[in-house]
């Protein structure tokens, strides 16, 4: 045992390669797409450190390629499913007795592996898999989620230095234990640092994680588990269960050594967990601890002061950058009466400038959505957008062949409460209201209680005392809350992310607080000189 007390390295962000033409990295991030375009996968759940093909396999196709196969993966049944919770339980005790540092190498030697030797598979793969262009897969696979494992451990190591005073005669502190039981990590299909980050963050704080990845990404989330054990990560720490959710959640969910869920998904499933919880509350050994981040119906408004130029790029990248799939992405705008003439003529005359297409072609700004059920609900909006007098398509609307491929939209709507401008559509489809100039301050109160969600928000104005009352005026209407800039794209260390109201537990990824959830912590008193006399002074 080595007896000293470690000392994290100092996290910094993970620096963004550009990928522009005639870089090294760029011809490396090409050749990772042609070798792993030329083979085929066969992904399996992984339970106890080994793979089990169980011969119920789902093939794996690009969404914007979708003639093409990239592979299958097994999907786990009943059986699989008890199998890993009992292996689960097994490896709890050993886990949660190694040492903070130990577990902290795991998981650091990963975020090396994924920044070097892994870095342009790992991109190429969520570039294929889930249809994220070169930029987009590069600051999710490539940087945020090295990200959250460097910073992590640093949070980790923060968390454990939180200790109480002891006064004279006394030594008190707080341990830091794992949950009891296991943590179910549901993760989505939109971000690969997402499903990296879900199952390891409780893992690093001592909890076995029974993992279920979006069957619509299982090709980038195989390869970061085989990652994770080439880093050293003991069987059965993090067990892999790809399959329905159904099947892997219903049996999860009321067993009674669940202790605690992480979730990022729909704010509909994530609903339906919480209920399942509730209604079998009295089964389990432990409250779980349920940490959710769920949906978004984000906001952008301009006030008159603002910069066109700003309002412009704010719009289409917050908009449509990775196809509008994006909790965080700017679905909903309010722009001044003042500002639209000229905007709207700018605005289309942009976004008709952007090429979608396969991914592989590094010239195209969005790749397809991800698969034909997101594809025809985007479709059921826009049909319904075209039969209405409350709002009209300005550009966009439009679906190719080859791929689950949809043009960047623009719908301009005459009635703020327009079901586009409330409900999460999950594509790349942005609605604009226009205000009054004079009704600024009408206007922030009707952003505020448009929608359901809380997640991101952003206010572009150069006037200050505008930003000021519209930070106050929407303090409850986002999570995270943008000056000036697009609503996305929030940085792990940075701006630690996630809303509340239908938006989740804002219980913030990428900071200690999200940490402090996946620990229960006991206070240990030790008096060292006790007493020997039960007789207080008062009593002579």
């Amino acid at each position: 045992m080595l007896n000293s007390r470690a000392q994290m390295p100092s996290p910094r962000n993970e620096p963004v390669f550009d990928y522009a033409p005639g870089q090294p990295q760029t011809a490396a991030l090409k050749g990772a797409l042609k070798e792993l375009l030329g083979t085929q996968i066969e992904a399996a759940p992984i339970l106890d450190g080994k793979e089990l093909r169980t011969g119920k396999t789902t093939e794996i196709h690009p969404p914007h390629r979708t003639s093409h196969r990239l592979g299958v993966f097994h999907e786990v049944g009943a059986a699989e499913v008890a199998k890993a919770i009992e292996g689960a339980r097994r490896a709890a005790p050993g886990w949660a007795a190694m040492a903070a540092e130990d577990r902290a190498a795991i998981f650091l030697k990963a975020a090396d592996l994924l920044a070097g030797k892994y870095r342009y598979r790992i991109a190429a793969a969520t570039m294929l898999g889930q249809s994220k262009t070169c930029h987009q897969a590069e600051i999710d696979a490539s940087c945020e989620l090295v990200d959250f494992l460097r910073y992590n451990c640093a949070f980790q190591e923060q968390i454990y230095q939180m200790q109480p005073y002891s006064p004279p005669g006394m030594w008190n502190r707080l341990d830091y234990r794992a949950l009891e039981g296991f943590v179910f990590a549901v993760t989505p299909f939109n971000f690969t640092a997402i499903a990296g980050n879900l199952p390891t963050s409780a893992a690093l704080m001592g909890n076995v994680v029974l993992w279920k990845p979006a069957s619509t990404s299982v090709y980038s989330n195989y390869l970061l588990m085989k990652v994770f054990e080439e880093a050293g990560l003991p069987p059965g720490v993090i067990q892999f269960l790809p399959g329905s959710g159904g099947t892997v959640g219903d049996p999860v969910l009321k067993h009674r050594d669940l202790a605690g869920v992480h979730f990022t998904g729909s704010t509909r499933v994530f609903q339906q967990m919480w209920g399942t919880i509730g209604a079998n509350i009295q089964n389990y050994k432990s409250y779980p601890r349920i940490v959710g981040e769920t949906g978004g119906k984000d906001f952008i408004v301009a006030h008159p002061s603002a910069d066109e130029d700003v309002i412009i790029a704010a719009l289409v990248r917050g908009a449509y950058e990775y196809q509008g799939q994006k909790c965080s992405a700017a679905s909903r705008c309010y722009l001044p009466k003042s500002l639209w003439p000229r905007l709207k003529e700018r605005l289309i005359e942009e976004i008709k400038t952007m090429k979608v297409g396969d991914v592989a072609d590094f010239s195209c700004f969005m790749g397809a959505v991800i698969d034909a059920k997101s594809r025809d609900n985007i479709r059921g909006y826009l049909d319904r957008a075209k039969a209405s007098s409350a709002a009209k398509i300005l550009t966009g609307g439009e679906f190719a062949d080859g791929g689950y491929f949809v043009s960047p939209t623009l719908i301009e709507v005459a009635d703020p409460k327009y079901q586009t401008m409330c409900e999460e559509i999950f594509g790349p489809v942005l609605s604009v209201y226009i205000y009054d100039d004079a009704k600024w301050e009408e206007t922030l109160h009707l952003i505020d209680d448009t929608s359901m969600y809380a997640l991101t928000g952003a206010i572009l104005a150069r006037d200050r005392e505008a930003i000021a009352q519209a930070t106050r005026v929407l303090s409850q209407s986002a999570g995270n809350f943008y000056i000036n800039n697009k609503c996305t794209g929030a940085v792990v260390g940075q701006q630690p992310f996630g809303g509340a109201r239908g938006s989740g537990t804002n219980d913030k990824a990428g900071s200690l607080f999200n940490l402090l959830r996946w620990t229960s912590t006991r206070t240990v008193s030790e008096t060292l000189l006790p007493p020997t006399n039960y007789r207080y002074p008062y009593l002579g």
